[in-house]
């Protein structure tokens, strides 16, 4: 029997491309969740509404361990979109999709018109054709709630980022006032990116992954104009003359 179509009209469907947050556990697993509570639990809303990566190449971890810990990360309220590098026996039925084959950013091939809105919720942000956009250029302050993400280049911000505002850049972030939120640099994978800051006052800065908190910064440099950088596995800083 031939099956009649009865709506000729057709299904739209699009490609569009997020920056996801990468999560990386070592052993023991319980560990890592107690420094996980620890960053979340200074840097309130971190990982609310991000779509999260669960990376697990060269984990040595069973199926148990894993439904174990994908249920520890959804009581922090963690929702994992997928899962990366793990092996195919330890995945299962209810678990999020195996995904492979991620890219940086800065390659996924997009529309232009869509290269062309980098901001994740709205500040206004300058842009300049994708095909040549290195940076972009936010002309006034980053407010609480709003997040900038450019994982293609820098980003410079004429103004402050208030407390529970972040800067996301696959570059270097610079920023020409205070300080008072999230500022991370290198996204992507650049350990060379800087943070610039003309008044320190963050809740928490990271370059290329490895991250620092308020309380672990130096006193002497908070309400100090600023640059960080990272040497291996340790963010660097030292007060801008």
């Amino acid at each position: 029997m031939t099956k009649v179509l009865t709506d000729a009209r057709s299904i739209r469907i699009k490609g569009r491309s997020f920056l996801a947050v990468m999560l990386s556990p070592d052993l023991p697993i319980d560990d890592w969740l107690n420094r996980l509570d620890d960053l979340a639990a200074r840097s309130a809303g971190f990982f609310l509404g991000r779509p999260v990566v669960l990376d697990l190449t060269d984990l040595q971890i069973d199926r148990p361990q894993l439904k174990d810990l994908i249920a520890e990360l959804a009581k922090r309220n963690v929702s994992i979109m997928g899962i990366e590098g793990a092996r195919p026996s330890i995945l299962g039925a209810g678990m999020p999709p195996a995904l492979k084959g991620g890219r940086s950013a800065s390659d996924i091939e997009v529309q232009s018109n869509e290269a062309a809105d980098p901001v994740a919720k709205p500040a206004a942000p300058e842009t300049r054709p994708a095909t040549t956009t290195q940076s972009i250029v936010i002309r006034e302050p980053v407010r609480s709630g709003q997040s900038v993400i450019f994982p293609e280049g820098d980003v410079t911000v004429i103004g402050s980022v208030a407390s529970g505002a972040e800067v996301i850049a696959g570059g270097s972030v610079h920023i020409y006032g205070a300080l008072r939120g999230r500022a991370m640099a290198g996204s992507i994978g650049n350990a060379s990116a800087r943070i610039f800051c003309r008044k320190l006052e963050a809740e928490l800065v990271a370059i290329d992954g490895i991250y620092k908190m308020a309380e672990d910064m130096a006193p002497n440099l908070r309400g100090q104009a600023v640059q960080l950088w990272l040497e291996e596995d340790a963010i660097m800083a030292e007060k801008l003359i």
